[in-house]
């Protein structure tokens, strides 16, 4: 049977990592090391710079929709592609409420409910609210760019015209 010393246990810290040395006092000798890890200590916060939604702008993206419909089922493919991008539009332009161009839609849904494209280039326009009963004061209004490489693309600012 093996006993343990407290005594003769030794601890040595390195970065994140406490090691613990002990020796067995039964014959044959052995070293057993015990590891444990210390949690890291807290970062400091940084002050969030609010972004100003207040800018009429136009930004033309890239949306990889395979990757946002995987796992999901073929008869819900299209519709949930279309809450796909409004969830897309609504995270990088700020505006809850979102509208999906005639063109967009159709284009999505060319190829049936089932084979949505993988990649669709859209151009996200933030415009102001010309309703003066409306909650909000802008609104994102997301069109189809055609597109025949979507290699190399990358999100662009589009002056307004």
């Amino acid at each position: 049977m093996s006993k343990f010393c407290l005594n003769d246990t030794k601890m040595k810290s390195v970065d994140r990592l406490t090691i613990k040395y002990r020796k067995v006092t039964s014959f044959p000798t052995f070293v057993v090391v015990v590891l444990s890890l210390r949690m890291a200590p807290p970062r400091k916060q940084r002050e969030k710079k609010k972004a100003v939604t207040n800018e009429v702008i136009t930004k033309e993206c890239t949306i990889h929709i395979h990757k946002r419909l995987h796992g999901i089922g073929f008869k819900k493919r299209a519709p949930r592609a279309i809450k796909e991008i409004r969830k897309f539009a609504e995270k990088m332009m700020g505006t809850p409420d979102v509208r999906i161009d005639i063109r967009l839609n159709k284009h999505i849904w060319s190829q049936g409910i089932r084979h949505v494209p993988h990649r669709l280039r859209v151009r996200l326009a933030r415009k102001r609210n010309e309703d003066e009963d409306s909650t909000h004061r802008l609104y994102t209004l997301v069109t189809h760019v055609p597109c025949g490489d979507f290699k190399g693309k990358q999100t662009l600012n589009v002056d307004n015209e």
